[in-house]
């Protein structure tokens, strides 16, 4: 018989296996998962979720798909952490470090704490990359946040309110556009699918079985 373990689910108590996710282990007692489940591989930042250890006082803060049960483990998720998301056109901004200072002032009541990056899922260095985006380095900026699955856990413990995912967008998205070279060979990829080059592989690929595509796809050559 494999070992339970007594979790707190929402303030219950359930009796589930050791070797679940926080995920699995809702669904094992009976929860149906209709949001914050998402992909369910730690790619999409949809289950944050906080929990705590009976005895410990510490609140930590986790993917629910990516961190197994521990016994006396208290639970609870949240419906969103907060984020604030500025509107903007990336055709109309320039990588300025002005454009920071206007979109999200509040980098720059940044106190030192490190709460943001103890608190990351993915393990990355939170306050160094906001660190770069203050100094207006978007290059490094989306290089050190290149990782992010946009959570918003390190939000929530941030005492200056920021909005580490949403500054880390908009370097990514202001060094795509106007810092890193140009990626002219998928420019031409682009076109030669518009023009329909690819249309006759493309339909012999939708033919094949579920099993041949992923024996294709496991062994397929990967582009250095």
């Amino acid at each position: 018989m494999e070992k339970m373990v007594n979790v707190f689910l929402m303030g219950k108590k359930y009796e589930v296996p050791e070797s679940l996710t926080i995920m699995g282990a809702m669904e094992y007692a009976g929860y149906q998962l209709v949001r914050g489940c998402g992909c369910r591989n730690g790619f999409c930042g949809a289950c944050a979720t906080i929990y705590r250890i009976k005895g410990d006082q510490e609140l930590k803060a986790a993917l629910a798909c990516q961190t197994k049960v521990e016994d006396n483990m208290y639970v609870a998720t949240l419906p969103f952490f907060p984020l604030e998301k500025k509107i903007y056109d990336i055709n109309e901004i320039k990588p300025t470090q002005q454009i920071m200072m206007q979109l999200y002032p509040e980098i720059y009541s940044c106190i030192g704490c490190n709460a943001c990056t103890k608190s990351c899922t993915q393990g990355l260095n939170v306050m160094q990359y906001i660190a770069y985006a203050q100094r207006g380095d978007f290059a490094k900026c989306a290089e050190e946040s290149f990782d992010c699955v946009m959570c918003g856990v390190c939000s929530s413990r941030c005492p200056a309110g920021i909005s580490h995912p949403q500054v880390a967008l908009l370097a990514r998205r202001l060094n795509g556009k106007y810092i890193a070279p140009e990626a002219k060979h998928l420019t031409e990829r682009v076109e030669a699918i518009l023009k329909g080059e690819y249309n006759d592989l493309i339909e012999n690929i939708m033919q094949k079985p579920i099993e041949e595509l992923k024996e294709l796809y496991n062994h397929r050559e990967i582009e250095k």
